[in-house]
């Protein structure tokens, strides 16, 4: 009879528990922002066969679908304009219900240390921002560090709103650019996930195969594997920490990242594998914003920084709903962590109130190298983005050019509607260009928004 009673026990026990495990990834929580005017997906587990029901408070409207047979289930949602707080209900056998859920802008924000960089490392007036940041419209999610070899379906972590406290230790550069948003879409709620790992090379930010399976790209990883410190291999942080929320709906994509690969000559490529990966991840070829790493005294290598700037130039033309800000204005070219992390967050903000959202039409983006004329021994550099170009000091002496020989000599400068005339006497015929092209040299081109130019190389 005992025994009886203990298997009655054991059995309820065990039927309990598998009744009650309605569960979701922990990107999906209370205080999260879920991305407005959009079909959203929501997904999780239970078990197989469990009809889920799903109720959005927005409207009220009731969802359903059934488990299959990896207890896995997905809903797509539809979500309102800019709102809340909201919440949402999930019901199996048990309910989960999720609060405080508003509805807005989602950018995920990656990349090394200078993304990862926050008030609490020192940056420039951190602590009397930190002091004016409780804003429960902009909220927080810190993907913890981590690496997987294979793709982990669930990360720790919460979302959190916006308080001295909790943007202390956040993005900086993300903090900035939610708060610069906020300025323009007003009642907006800005939602960030911060995923980031100081000192990372790109490349274990991408799926692994997507390296494997490129040759280019993996000749370049064996050689990070030389490096000292951090995760080096291919897929390692991208398995742990971006693909356990692959499909959580999101308006684009924040890159600081590229001091870790600093010496590659195939940073483009690099990127734009990354970048394309992404997408196809998430089925959704959503904005992606970077920023060139700043000019900076690296190894003795005179070069290697501005190849892997130029690198970056490069991926504007070569991947759609891209863009670039830079900081050689407001770098040290001493310090790989430059402290002004609010103007660099405030002109990513501008890219994307400029390109997505429409409502800033002031020119946001720096001078951007477009194509060279040569008439006998001038020759005529032209910009996009160059109205009102001018030197910082009157001329300038970053402008080289060369001949077929490939050596460059300084040339005279001046500029000429909006276009940059160059002579050198040492150079009769020329057919190369290059400016502003060593690690720590700051751009002196600036247009009418005072943004500054990005080096370039002629091919």
């Amino acid at each position: 009879m005992k025994n009886n009673i203990f298997k009655f026990v054991f059995i309820l026990m065990i039927s309990s528990t598998m009744m009650a495990n309605v569960s979701l990834p922990n990107i999906f929580g209370d205080n999260m922002v879920l991305q407005r005017n959009s079909e959203v997906k929501i997904w999780g587990w239970a078990n197989p066969k469990e009809e889920i029901k799903l109720i959005s408070s927005w409207n009220n409207h009731e969802y359903k679908v059934v488990a299959n047979n990896q207890a896995q289930w997905e809903l797509h949602i539809k979500t309102p304009e800019a709102g809340g707080p909201f919440t949402i209900s999930i019901k199996g056998y048990n309910e989960v219900i999720l609060k405080n859920i508003l509805i807005g802008e989602v950018w995920v924000c990656a990349g090394q240390s200078n993304m990862e960089m926050s008030v609490s490392w020192g940056i420039e007036n951190g602590e009397e921002e930190m002091k004016n940041a409780t804003n429960s419209n902009i909220r927080f999610f810190t993907v913890p560090k981590l690496t997987a070899t294979t793709p982990q379906n669930n990360l720790l972590g919460n979302w959190t709103e916006s308080t001295p406290e909790t943007m202390k230790y956040f993005s900086a550069i993300g903090y900035f650019f939610a708060k610069r948003l906020r300025e323009d879409l007003k009642n907006v709620p800005i939602g960030l996930i911060s995923s980031n790992w100081g000192g990372t090379p790109a490349e274990i930010w991408m799926p692994e195969e997507v390296v494997q399976n490129d040759p280019v790209l993996l000749e370049n990883a064996k050689k990070l594997n030389e490096q000292e410190y951090g995760p080096r291999q291919p897929g390692r942080a991208y398995n742990a920490m971006i693909y356990p929320f692959v499909g959580f709906k999101i308006a684009g994509t924040l890159w600081y990242q590229g001091e870790s690969n600093v010496g590659s000559l195939v940073y483009d490529k690099t990127l734009s594998a990354l970048i394309t990966s992404w997408r196809k991840a998430w089925q959704d070829e959503f904005p992606f914003y970077f920023v060139q790493i700043a000019p900076y005294k690296t190894g003795s290598n005179n070069f290697s920084n501005v190849t892997v700037r130029n690198s970056q130039r490069k991926i504007l033309n070569e991947i759609p709903k891209t863009g670039m800000v830079l900081t050689s204005d407001i770098s040290d070219t001493i310090d790989i962590h430059p402290k002004n992390k609010k103007s660099a967050g405030i002109r990513l903000a501008n890219l994307a109130l400029a390109n997505i959202y429409k409502t800033n039409s002031n020119l946001v983006n720096g001078p951007l190298f477009k194509d060279v004329k040569i008439e006998k021994n001038k020759v005529i550099v032209s910009f996009d983005y160059a109205d009102g170009l001018y030197f910082k000091n009157k001329k300038s002496n970053q402008f080289e050019v060369a001949a077929a020989d490939g050596i460059f000599y300084p040339a005279e400068t001046s500029i000429k509607n909006n276009e940059v005339i160059l002579e050198s006497k040492k150079v009769t015929n020329p057919s190369k260009v290059r400016f502003a092209w060593g690690n720590t040299i700051q751009s002196d081109l600036f247009n009418k928004a005072n943004l500054p130019a990005s080096c370039f190389i002629t091919e």
